[in-house]
């Protein structure tokens, strides 16, 4: 069968920039390991497919190597494409996922990610993480990510990770962010996945469910604007709900066609 696909590229109003993502339509789910085959052959940082459900959509996301139990980019993209290309009529679309219920809205081109709060806390950091560091954080927390705070932007900018090291961890320590106060934001971070093939995330909405509450405290604002210092950039426009974040930013569709796929 042959299913409609899109390359989004997500948190950014400019082609090239912030975080491509594949999103894929299917009437039904394919079977994980076809799924798992699809995201490995886009060898894109995620690829998000979704079917409908209800009066909404069921969604999952997935990296090359794993399936993702939240990704905030491939979120952004998928809503994008079902207003976008698909058409779709309403200002609130309803995803169902593996982080449960979430609604993304949207008003002139921006997409609002209401997401949940993933306020993370004081923690020790493996010896492994501190061994790969260029230069040692002056605080660490962890939600489901490692959060790691540096005293200014040019900290994150200068940062480097030495990958043959990082990538010999022996658990599961989900993302690394480093982040710091902002010259012309808020604040700023960057996102590092040992052992994935995508090392370094260009826009990571999921991460912002931990930096959202923090710099919140931080900073005494409930609003605040975000960018993601990779090579390609993204701007994210975060508001701290309580036990919800809301994620804003736009998106740009790059390519839209048709998967082929085996029955």
């Amino acid at each position: 069968m042959q299913v409609p696909f899109y390359i989004v590229h997500a948190f950014t109003d400019k082609l090239f920039g912030g975080n491509p993502a594949c999103v894929v339509s299917l009437p039904e789910w394919l079977p994980d390991q076809q799924l798992q085959r699809i995201a490995k052959e886009n060898n894109l940082p995620e690829t998000a497919f979704f079917i409908p459900q209800g009066e909404g959509f069921g969604l999952r996301w997935f990296t090359p190597e794993i399936e993702m139990d939240l990704c905030g980019h491939a979120t952004l993209a998928t809503a994008h494409a079902l207003k976008a290309a698909l058409q779709y009529p309403g200002k609130k679309i309803v995803f169902s996922s593996k982080s449960g219920q979430l609604e993304v809205s949207e008003v002139n081109g921006l997409y609002t990610l209401n997401f949940p709060s993933r306020n993370p806390v004081p923690s020790g950091l493996p010896k492994i993480i501190s061994q790969s560091l260029s230069r040692l954080p002056s605080a660490v927390l962890k939600a489901r990510d490692y959060v790691l705070v540096y005293e200014s932007e040019q900290d994150v900018r200068d940062i480097v990770i030495n990958r043959q090291i990082i990538d010999q961890i022996n658990i599961d320590p989900g993302g690394v962010i480093i982040t710091a106060p902002g010259r012309q934001s808020d604040f700023v971070s960057r996102f590092f996945t040992p052992q994935a093939s995508h090392f370094e995330d260009p826009v990571t909405g999921s991460a912002h469910c931990s930096l959202i509450p923090y710099w919140a405290y931080q900073l005494g604002k409930k609003e605040m604007k975000a960018l993601q210092l990779s090579e390609r950039g993204g701007t994210l426009y975060c508001v701290d709900a309580g036990d919800r974040v809301l994620i804003s930013g736009h998106a740009r569709t790059y390519v839209s066609g048709m998967l082929s796929i085996d029955n």
